[in-house]
């Protein structure tokens, strides 16, 4: 059964390195949008650098092997990986979330 992961990246301060590596970090991305990986984004620029993705995945290992193949990982971009389960109890998504449903339903 999948579970609902969730990885909170911290970015180092190299913006340039950053930027360089953007677009292979966003194609790698885009080719989990199977449904394993929900949704992604970076911080507002107001915040320190970094970002939020979703993922579904049947545990952990799986969701550690994605965050240590991505292209900003490779690279150096992503200073700290944080990876929680996350089961929220509350909101429109989370059934789907929790795997009761599907997302959007």
């Amino acid at each position: 059964m999948s579970k609902t992961y969730v990885v909170i990246y911290s970015y180092t301060s190299d913006s340039e390195l950053r930027e360089k590596t953007r677009q292979v970090h966003r194609d790698y991305l885009s080719s989990l949008a199977d449904g394993t990986l929900l949704v992604a984004g970076a911080w507002a620029p107001t915040e320190d650098p970094g970002g939020l993705l979703i993922f579904r995945s049947e545990d952990r290992a799986g969701v550690q092997t994605i965050v240590d193949e991505d292209p900003y990982t490779k690279a150096g971009v992503v200073a700290t990986a944080d990876i929680r389960e996350w089961a929220p109890p509350l909101g429109p998504l989370s059934d789907a979330l929790n795997g009761k449903g599907s997302v959007g339903n």
